[in-house]
């Protein structure tokens, strides 16, 4: 269950899971749009959507739903690699997902997933402990 996508951010093809849940939206959508060529076409006739009708869509959602801050087709990219860290995915997948060639593109996302970085666990807590030290002895009293 995967979705190619082609020439996408820094021009790179990419494979993406495809949610089943999203599979049967996008079954509705087919059989009510009855697209020809592409599931979401653009303006002119035989292309896709375009860029810049996503970001306008984008901006539209924004609106509506009142958020204040910009919102962009990088946002959701950005939401969706945060969200599969915070749910453990394992970075290097993340970043085969992003198609950052660089391991360090995509560890920029850790700072942000805070909650994530705070619940791991340190290496030092798995260490056994010690056993308490010995009380000293109490010196004697003298009436």
């Amino acid at each position: 269950m995967v979705v190619r996508v082609e020439q996408g951010k820094g021009q790179k093809d990419r494979y993406v899971m495809l949610s089943a849940k999203l599979l049967g939206i996008l079954r509705d959508w087919w059989r009510y749009a009855k697209p020809s060529a592409w599931l979401f076409p653009g303006d002119t006739a035989g292309q896709p959507v375009t860029r810049s009708a996503v970001e306008k869509a984008c901006h539209r959602a924004s609106q509506r739903s009142g958020i204040s801050k910009p919102i962009t087709p990088h946002s959701l990219r950005h939401a969706f690699a945060v969200h599969l860290l915070e749910t453990g995915t394992n970075i290097r997948t993340i970043q085969l997902l992003l198609g950052h060639r660089s391991l360090a593109t995509t560890a920029r996302y850790l700072r942000v997933a805070t909650t994530t970085v705070c619940a791991t666990r340190s290496p030092f807590d798995l260490l056994p402990c010690p056993p308490p030290p010995e009380p000293p002895p109490t010196p004697p009293q003298y009436f």
